[in-house]
């Protein structure tokens, strides 16, 4: 019978060498999973997700017990790791950047190293980057996480609604990664000298 599993995997992705390791008990067998990240989310929400089983058990706790033998070997030493939790330990890296965003250290990361978007020429950002937002709409993630009215609470939050069409478009730097409505977004790019065309359209 095909009964739900209980393993430890691996995530790698297609565009950026960062990874992470994790632990899962399914509730339908075979069911699409690829971790349930929370500081690095924008990790998969950038870039395109690739899972490895490592191994099988019977029992939970033991598999988290192998799980985290595994990120021991990584944690705090390889910065491509994304484990940011190793047995209830949280890194040194985020304990010092405490009350900071994620999304935005890792994308000043990239920047700097010249890799994932930043390392892609125009064409291959725009071709990631709609990957990425397909992506993002099948594992309902990020914006596609959101509901109507969400939207809507949060752009009235960021002061940045000007119309109910303009609430419903979504657009994203291929520079940056910045995700905002067409006219933040266009501003967003000038002010840092950024080509304003270099933008794609994430929803309708």
């Amino acid at each position: 019978m095909n009964t739900p599993r209980i393993y430890t995997y691996r995530i790698s992705f297609e565009e950026v060498p960062y990874y992470y390791y994790g632990v899962h008990k399914e509730k339908n067998f075979n069911e699409e999973y690829y971790g349930s990240p929370v500081t690095n989310r924008w990790c998969w929400e950038t870039y395109t997700p690739k899972k490895q089983i490592l191994e099988y058990f019977v029992d939970w706790e033991e598999a988290q017990r192998v799980e985290a033998r595994i990120i021991k070997e990584f944690y705090n030493k390889d910065k491509w790791c994304l484990n940011e939790n190793c047995a209830g330990y949280i890194s040194l890296q985020k304990r010092s950047e405490a009350g900071k965003v994620g999304g935005k250290k890792g994308s000043a990361k990239c920047k700097e190293m010249g890799i994932g978007i930043f390392g892609m020429s125009s064409e291959k950002r725009t071709e990631t980057a709609k990957k990425s937002v397909k992506q993002a709409k099948k594992n309902k993630t990020g914006i596609f996480a959101l509901t109507k009215e969400q939207l809507v609470e949060n752009g009235k939050k960021g002061g940045i609604i000007s119309s109910k069409k303009l609430n419903s478009q979504k657009w994203m730097c291929l520079e940056t990664g910045m995700v905002s409505t067409i006219g933040p977004l266009t501003r967003y790019q000038k002010v840092r000298g950024i080509d304003t065309s270099k933008k794609v359209k994430i929803n309708n």
